[in-house]
């Protein structure tokens, strides 16, 4: 990235903390680099060769693991060698489990050590290329993991309280310690910090956000969870059983016996057994939960999410969206087509302008103008982004679509007294849109004639039924599904992308650590159908997640959920259609009922928000289209991290 000429005066006008900076002993002697800014953005003065590489252990306020003695924190730095008090730095964080273990990022790298102790390879590319511009970067070890003591609890107590004991110690509110033994203090920095990550280094970002801690003033949220309940489940219904034991388990090195009564104690109270919500995921809600929740959210947010993400998926970050809208937050959001993908793999160097702008807004105060922009860039194919001003799209209506006994999905809600049914059965995706069109006993499919005119769904659709059971309860699905050849984004495959051997450079490096990482091409795929929209429940669910109510047999019941969010265009001359079926063998572990499910379409709809590009005439189909026989989608090859 070439540097341009400096605009004058303009930097220290907008910015009288690195005006001080600038003003100090230190800064204005000739030999040494200072902070500068040129087109809103700081720039590379500092040598990352010779930067200050050190680790702390920083007291958590709990002790997970029972020893004695309160946790302590693994936090490895690295920081400009003139950083100290008369040259204070702002810090970007990567709290992660998978230091040693997963790794981390699209190579999986993992920390490597010197002889003395400290990081010799910093994951990522944050350190060469943010060091250098006059930040310093801390690589945390969650709780539990890697060099860090105690037991880690997927997203309780000890996930997040040991990440808020970080930005406590940064601010002089908690005690750290040098390897040796000796007390260590922060006098480096500006107590300004910004939490950044995929996955679960992302879910702490959330986290630790949601906890209102002082000092943290920017997270940037990558495909991350802010309630681990739906990360396990959805309205009843289980995806995997004893997931959160699993997880604590992988992601700790140490022997198995040392946190074997928290994994115990876990499953003890998971309820995996119900699929009900209670105390235990309250303390992992971080929209409103127990331990923290969005309205103590005081620092910006800069969310990345996929709405192809069937890991951590796409409703984490849209009611944490909405959350934060809800509190007036600033904000800013990327919505791709992707899986578990990483921007810095789907859209490298505008992901890296646009990160290095956004910590220099609220890290450094630069007046760049990022907050002021659109909010919102959306993926709308495989090669085309959009920016709006917020997501979903402002000018998106919720418009209701109506399943008819004849099979088709329209504008004009069904006759009075016609039906549909169905048996629970336990069958894949691919079995339930299967010859859409043609009844079958597993499923009701609901199918519009060609679209009039393209439809870009934004948002969450609706799903709302009037059913009747004869047993007390049902899992149902709802899927949303365009039918048209068209060439899409291949979430299935590789996450969406495939790695190359080339790589590209982005910042500074050292023998050990030289910031440059493989490029990536979009795998794209042409096929008859896309499953666009998911939604689960268990029927017993419907009025509360923690209080089950089973439906009196034979009695009419409403059920009304909501499907997973998403963004894409049902393409003119293409077929929408809604599918309801029982137990989804993709995504749960789950038996099937058998319940025969008997749906009263007069009073059954799908709501779905829509963005028109004209007045859609009656979509009902005029003909007797069938759907594509069963293909076989492939199954996606979903990463943990």
């Amino acid at each position: 990235m070439s540097r341009t000429r400096r605009r004058g005066g303009l930097a220290c006008l907008s910015m009288a903390l690195v005006c001080g900076i600038m003003a100090s002993p230190q800064a204005q002697a000739a030999t040494e680099p200072t902070i500068t800014i040129e087109q809103g953005r700081t720039q590379p003065v500092f040598s990352y060769a010779e930067a200050i590489r050190e680790h702390v252990y920083v007291e958590s306020s709990l002790d997970s693991d029972g020893d004695g003695r309160n946790d302590r924190v693994r936090v490895d730095i690295i920081r400009p060698k003139e950083s100290g008090p008369g040259l204070k730095v702002p810090v970007i964080i990567d709290e992660s489990p998978y230091y040693d273990n997963s790794g981390r990022g699209n190579e999986a790298e993992r920390k490597v050590y010197d002889d003395a102790g400290n990081l010799a390879r910093f994951p990522l590319y944050y350190d060469n290329y943010f060091v250098p511009r006059g930040y310093a970067v801390l690589n945390v070890d969650m709780l539990g993991t890697t060099r860090s003591e105690g037991c880690p609890d997927t997203g309780g107590r000890a996930d997040v309280l040991g990440g808020k004991a970080v930005i406590d110690w940064l601010n002089g509110r908690a005690k750290a310690y040098a390897p040796d033994g000796g007390p260590a203090t922060a006098t480096w920095t500006t107590g300004k910090a910004a939490m950044i990550g995929k996955s679960y280094d992302g879910t702490l970002a959330n986290a630790v956000a949601a906890t209102g801690v002082r000092g943290l003033e920017t997270i940037v949220p990558i495909s991350a969870i802010s309630t681990w309940y739906r990360y396990s489940r959805s309205n009843g219904v289980v995806y995997n059983y004893d997931y959160s034991s699993w997880l604590a388990g992988r992601v700790d090195t140490d022997g198995a016996e040392k946190c074997a009564a928290v994994r115990a104690r876990m499953d003890a109270e998971d309820a995996d057994d119900t699929g009900d919500h209670n105390a235990f995921w309250a303390e992992r809600d971080y929209l409103d939960g127990t331990l923290a929740k969005a309205s103590n959210v005081r620092a910006s947010v800069f969310a990345v999410h996929t709405v192809n993400d069937l890991n951590v998926k796409p409703d984490h970050f849209s009611l944490w969206w909405q959350a934060l809208a809800d509190r007036g937050v600033p904000r800013k959001v990327w919505v791709g087509q992707y899986s578990h993908v990483d921007p810095f793999d789907f859209r490298r160097e505008e992901w890296v302008d646009t990160l290095h702008r956004w910590f220099d807004r609220w890290l450094y105060g630069v007046r760049n103008g990022i907050e002021h922009e659109p909010r919102a860039d959306v993926q709308t194919s495989p090669d085309t982004w959009v920016t709006q001003r917020d997501w979903p799209a402002p000018n998106a209506l919720k418009l209701p679509l109506f399943p008819a006994a004849d099979g088709s999905l329209g504008l004009l809600p069904a006759r009075k007294g016609s039906g549909a049914t169905f048996t629970d059965v336990r069958q894949t995706e691919d079995a339930m849109v299967a010859d859409a069109g043609e009844v079958k006993p597993g499923r009701a499919a609901f199918v519009t004639g060609p679209l009039p005119l393209d439809l870009r769904l934004s948002g969450t659709p609706t799903v709302d039924l009037r059913v009747k059971l004869d047993k007390p309860t049902a899992n149902l699905t709802a899927l949303l599904v365009d039918f048209g050849d068209d060439t899409r984004v291949d979430w299935r495959r590789l996450q969406g992308i495939t790695t190359l051997p080339e790589e590209s450079c982005h910042g500074d490096a050292t023998a050990a650590d030289d910031g440059c990482y493989r490029k990536t091409v979009t795998n794209v795929a042409t096929r008859p159908l896309e499953i666009v929209g998911r939604g689960w429940i268990d029927v017993q669910n419907r009025d509360s997640l923690s209080l089950p109510s089973p439906l009196p047999v034979g009695d009419y019941g409403r059920v009304r959920w909501q499907t997973l969010p998403h963004d894409y265009t049902f393409k003119k001359g293409h077929r929408l259609a809604l599918v309801l079926a029982g137990t989804d063998a993709n995504y749960s572990q789950e038996a099937a009922t058998g319940a025969l499910v008997t749906v009263d379409l007069a009073k059954s709809k799908v709501t779905v928000p829509l963005v028109l590009t004209g007045t859609p005439a009656d979509l009902r189909k005029k003909d007797n289209w069938r759907g594509p026989p069963q293909i076989n989608l492939p199954i996606p090859q979903e990463r943990l991290f």
